[in-house]
């Protein structure tokens, strides 16, 4: 009788699901070949984005295809398939994934067996049930937003030199950003340096002109880097005349009117929503414990909390720190960041190629580095290992670090070609807007019947 092989089943492809897919592929080589173990990767997208460079992405600096890790490609060994689950059934071992396939064919969600189960689907966008959001929000979460953004903002500033209307002018030239934390500082950072050197290529247009305005509920910005890091970049930003508005929140941005908590009102044509994540809504479906946020409760080794064959790691688990309880900070949780998934990601792959192994699985257990960002082109903030940095310095050791994380030598070849290249030219203003309606042409061309050649 021919024995079932081990089926290892990881939801998501993002910095877990693929640190855990690309590790397991290489510690259980030879179970693989000899097909006594399957892994098997499901991911709505068929690759993974590197976050930390959307917002040069966004900038012009690197390419998007560069920011984007292909699974199939990065994972030789495991079966990927492009779909969601939509619900599990743990007790049977049983996923239900809804691919493309069946939504072409209408016959539901399949049911994809497995043995065990690891759950990295992420985060989404936390967004707040402000008024007009919906209709006028852009988000930065992942690379077509970054992209799309970029579009954006060009083609404001192309309404904006080719209007004879005063508001209409200025709300083009109005951009709002809500959320002072990585994503939305680093988008607001690069976007206003792109901004104000594509300003040049504008006969009308002055880089005075432009208004970039940050909304933060808190009192401080990237509080990730200390105190006293945020303090500097707080004052950076509004050195480059950026409207910093701290302990403010948006109330509404109906009819194109970014309305604050502190009373103002800014007619604007841009909204960026950065104000933070929430894990997956995926996880209600599992039945699985679920700690007061929304994330899987999870042990140091990296299992879900009183569930056997479950594991779980980065945004949706909610991992004990070990290090800071050893440094006397009791019951703290480990942040939802990249530093801790990708070694977390790296454990937990470990471990579980342990257990198949008959081994022992170990605690996860890191002490926190500290965090970097960027504050546009040549300017940036570092806390690391106790030191604090800052301009030139912070901003270098950014992009090695990211150029150190992100997945394959391949795309850190590319990566770095394209900086060096960026050194050695001028950047690229391009608005490629038409990309987001590519049939648009074609279905004006095929409905009107107005043909090229026949003019």
């Amino acid at each position: 009788m021919t024995k079932e092989p081990v089926r290892i089943l990881v939801v998501g492809g993002g910095y877990v699901g693929l640190y855990t897919a690309l590790r397991l592929q290489r510690k259980l080589r030879q179970q693989i070949r000899r097909g006594d173990v399957q892994v098997v990767v499901v991911d709505p997208e068929p690759y993974m984005t590197y976050q930390p460079f959307l917002p040069e992405a966004a900038a012009g600096s690197i390419s998007p295809r560069h920011v984007v890790v292909p699974l199939r490609r990065t994972l030789p060994h495991c079966q990927v398939v492009i779909g969601e689950v939509t619900g599990l059934d743990h007790q049977a071992r049983v996923a239900h994934v809804e691919t493309l396939a069946t939504a072409e064919e209408g016959t539901g969600a399949v049911e994809v067996p497995y043995t065990e189960l690891v759950l990295a689907p992420g985060s989404v966008s936390r967004a707040l049930p402000v008024p007009g959001l919906a209709d006028y929000g852009i988000g930065f979460k992942n690379v077509e937003e970054a992209i799309g953004l970029r579009n954006h903002v060009l083609e404001q500033l192309d309404i904006a030199s080719s209007t004879r209307d005063p508001q209409v002018r200025d709300a083009a030239l109005t951009f709002v950003f809500v959320g002072g934390g990585y994503a939305g500082v680093e988008a607001l950072a690069e976007l206003e340096d792109m901004a104000r050197y594509a300003c040049r290529y504008y006969h009308n247009l002055q880089p005075d002109d432009l208004r970039f305005l940050l909304v933060e509920a808190s009192d401080r910005i990237l509080p990730e880097v200390g105190a006293e890091m945020g303090r500097y970049a707080l004052r950076e930003l509004r050195g480059r005349n950026i409207d910093v508005r701290l302990e403010t929140r948006l109330e509404s941005c109906q009819k194109r009117i970014a309305a604050l908590s502190d009373g103002s009102r800014h007619p604007t044509r841009t909204v960026v929503w950065t104000a933070g994540v929430k894990p997956h809504p995926v996880l209600v479906a599992t039945g699985l414990p679920l700690d007061a946020r929304g994330r899987l409760r999870c042990t140091a080794q990296l299992r879900v909390q009183d569930t056997d064959h479950a594991w779980s790691a980065g945004d949706a688990a909610a991992v004990p720190d070990l290090a800071a309880a050893e440094q006397g900070t009791p019951g703290a949780e480990c942040a939802p960041n990249a530093q801790h998934a990708v070694r977390q990601a790296r454990r937990l792959a470990d471990n579980l190629a342990a257990v198949l192994e008959g081994g022992e699985p170990a605690d996860y257990r890191h002490s926190y580095a500290g965090s970097v960002a960027s504050l546009g082109l040549h300017k940036g903030v570092a806390h690391v290992y106790g030191r604090k940095l800052k301009g030139y310095p912070a901003w270098f050791m950014h992009r090695v670090y990211h150029l150190s994380r992100v997945p394959t030598f391949n795309r850190k070849a590319r990566v770095l070609a394209e900086w060096t290249l960026a050194g050695l030219f001028k950047r690229e203003i391009v608005s490629l807007g038409s990309l987001e309606h590519p049939r648009a042409e074609f279905e004006l061309a095929a409905h009107t019947g107005r043909h090229p050649e026949g003019n």
